[in-house]
């Protein structure tokens, strides 16, 4: 994937995290006593949590998406079911982070399967039909959604990676110590993903187009 098309999706990744985010070491001590099973402390965190689930789940679905607070929604149910295997080997923002783009992702795999059972034509023609200028700012959004539509169509583990290290912005080892994966996974699960998108947008002459990149 070029560097314009990294831009137009990381863009959208939450900003000004260490301003608005609540302290560590205040979520990792109500982490840990969610995990234990108190009640008052998973609500303190779902409160603290909730805002960086938000901007995380609208970085990887766009603000605009319909299904938005509903996939939020699934991240905070996620996150309470998530709790009690929470371990503290890693710091509770980067946790909820992982689960809200799990989340977003399967949100928008859920949508595009229920789009193509229905039209399986509807995505290419919408891409026909909308061709703004270069530059237009319209365009850039335009790359944008599409660029999300593609990630939807990625093996679930790469999909997933690949929003984690474009949209948010992650190192490879910051994705390896959040996921539990092995970073030698991350690798290949990255180089799987980056492959896997230049093959379907070189298979589509209206996604070189829209995207603006060449052949």
């Amino acid at each position: 994937m070029g560097d314009a098309m990294k831009d137009d999706l990381r863009t959208a990744a939450p900003t000004a995290e260490a301003a608005t985010a609540p302290a560590e070491s205040s979520t990792m001590a109500l982490a840990r006593l969610a995990a234990q099973g108190d009640g008052a402390a998973t609500a303190k965190l779902l409160r603290a949590l909730a805002p960086r689930i938000a901007r995380v789940v609208r970085a990887v679905l766009g603000g605009a998406h319909p299904d938005v607070d509903d996939a939020v929604q699934q991240a905070l149910i996620g996150l309470v079911q998530a709790l009690p295997a929470f371990r503290g080997d890693c710091d509770p923002i980067g946790y909820a982070s992982i689960i809200a783009v799990r989340a977003a992702v399967a949100l928008r795999k859920r949508v595009r399967t229920d789009l193509s059972r229905r039209d399986d034509g509807a995505d290419a023609d919408a891409i026909a039909e909308h061709r703004p200028s270069p530059g237009d700012e319209a365009a850039a959004q335009r790359r944008k959604e599409i660029l999300r539509d593609l990630l939807a169509e990625l093996p679930a583990a790469q999909g997933e990676a690949l929003a984690m290290r474009v949209v948010l912005g992650w190192s490879l080892e910051e994705i390896a110590a959040r996921s539990g994966a092995p970073l030698n996974t991350v690798r290949s699960r990255l180089r799987l993903a980056k492959e896997g998108l230049k093959r379907r947008i070189e298979s589509e002459p209206s996604l070189v187009e829209a995207l603006e990149v060449g052949s």
